[in-house]
């Protein structure tokens, strides 16, 4: 494992014709469920690949001719060593996030079919890249959930926009936030329907953390309202458990105290102060804590 690799790792322009020449010249591949830094790990699944395997393992390698111009910074895995008949290493080469291959010329390469390699190679006990997959898959779905959920958490009136922000649609946010304008010219209604929809991250989780970047677009909007017009809304009503917590969210915001705005008038305050240590989760309470409920 320790010799040089001769064949494809220098200015070599990444193919599916230099996949096949290196692997004709194969009398075995070893496969390694570990990175490059890591071969000698005793608990890494590996296999051997020789005979007519070496054969499907080339068509499984199959790339994107000509590379992506470019390297992933992580160290990649698993890691695949290509063996002469006389047991010299002529290639040594790494998957990256089970759709790219490196050390097969200047640049990685995109597999053409990254879903078949992933099954062989579980198929032959290196599940670790399937079980990427799955994990990814099932976050891919979760997250989109979420997304269908914030959605319809928006007024009727901006479901569609809605819908374009949260898919990160070019300039779907600066339509949305013209859309609030017209749809709501009344300072008060306007405000009070933001602090609504901003109240939905801090009640919707999910495994991988985080709040999306669309779901602050409610925020972002209540950011540029004169601070005056918001504590009016705030105040000149009673407001529902969703308009608590997006004006728990919103003043505990960075962007609202590095603006230096007034101090939140005392009726709002311990309005908020009590429906968050009643109601509101953990990183709720620890916010107003360290916020606007501190002693």
């Amino acid at each position: 494992m320790t010799n040089a690799p001769t064949i494809g790792s220098g200015d070599e322009v990444p193919s599916t014709a230099l996949v096949k020449r290196v692997l004709a010249e194969a009398g075995a591949v070893l496969i390694i469920e570990a990175s490059g830094d890591e071969l000698d790990r005793p608990d890494a699944a590996r296999t051997v690949v020789s005979g007519t395997a070496v054969a499907e393992l080339a068509s499984l390698l199959a790339v994107v001719d000509g590379g992506t111009g470019d390297h992933c910074l992580c160290m990649g895995w698993p890691t695949i060593l290509v063996s002469d008949t006389a047991g010299r290493e002529i290639a040594r080469w790494t998957l990256h996030h089970q759709t790219s291959i490196r050390g097969l010329g200047r640049c990685d390469a995109d597999l053409r079919d990254a879903p078949a390699l992933t099954s062989w190679l579980a198929d032959r006990g290196l599940t670790g890249s399937r079980d990427v997959q799955q994990l990814l898959a099932g976050q891919a779905a979760e997250e989109n959930a979420r997304r269908v959920q914030w959605v319809t958490a928006a007024p009727p009136a901006l479901a569609e926009a809605a819908e374009a922000a949260s898919r990160r649609e070019t300039d779907a946010e600066e339509r949305l936030a013209d859309l609030v304008a017209r749809r709501y010219p009344d300072a008060n209604e306007r405000i009070r329907t933001l602090v609504a929809w901003a109240g939905f991250p801090p009640r919707h989780t999910t495994t991988t953390g985080g709040t999306p970047w669309y779901e602050l677009v409610p925020e972002r909007m209540l950011l540029t309202e004169p601070t005056e017009s918001i504590f009016n809304a705030l105040t000149s009503t009673t407001l529902t458990s969703s308009q608590l917590d997006g004006a728990a969210e919103l003043f505990t915001t960075l962007e609202w105290a590095a603006s230096q705005r007034a101090d939140i008038p005392d009726s709002l305050r311990s309005v908020l102060i009590t429906h968050v240590r009643a109601t509101g989760t953990d990183p709720m309470k620890f916010r107003m804590r360290h916020g606007y409920g501190a002693e």
